[in-house]
């Protein structure tokens, strides 16, 4: 009866021993916190022997976040007027220091079809993105101060001219 009882009950205790483990010893989270469950932005829902082998990132209790802005500028634009760019985006981020952390890197990523530059803006808010309305609210604002700036520069990006085909069409009434 004995090995009946363990044969029962052994995995059962084996789960309760193994949730118990993950929910007070390794405690990943606490109710209210931000996380992601294996990369996907959705409610799920999965036992605790499951959630333990998935990958769990936590918002809360990760440090200030890195963000970053992909742009293109003309190939035509002056080497000048870039080394303004990076001046007037470190101006915006000392002013924003609230927001912002100093820390930014400006980065040329490519040049495409010898008609424009990618660029990078690599930055760091001063806040984990637990409060996710106030990450989006921050980087719209940043987004919105890059716009002031390429119009006060005015920095542009024009595409090239485009090929087109006519013919004409023959109707039939």
């Amino acid at each position: 009866q004995l090995v009946v009882a363990a044969f029962i009950f052994g995995n059962t205790c084996k789960t309760i021993f193994e949730a118990i483990i993950f929910v007070f010893v390794m405690h990943p989270f606490d109710v209210g916190d931000r996380c992601i469950i294996d990369g996907t932005m959705e409610k799920v829902y999965y036992p605790n022997s499951v959630l333990a082998t998935k990958a769990i990132g936590n918002y809360y209790r990760s440090p200030d976040q890195g963000d970053s802005l992909e742009f293109a500028i003309d190939y035509a634009t002056p080497l000048s007027t870039i080394a303004k760019l990076k001046d007037r985006i470190k101006q915006y981020l000392e002013q924003k220091q609230s927001l912002w952390q100093l820390d930014h890197n400006l980065v040329v990523k490519e040049i495409e079809n010898m008609n424009k530059i990618k660029m990078v803006l690599f930055f760091n808010h001063t806040m984990n993105f637990q409060d996710f309305a106030e990450k989006t609210r921050r980087r719209s604002e940043l987004v919105l101060e890059m716009k002031t700036i390429f119009d006060e520069l005015e920095i542009k990006y024009h595409l090239l001219p485009q090929e087109i085909h006519l013919r004409s069409m023959a109707m039939n009434i």
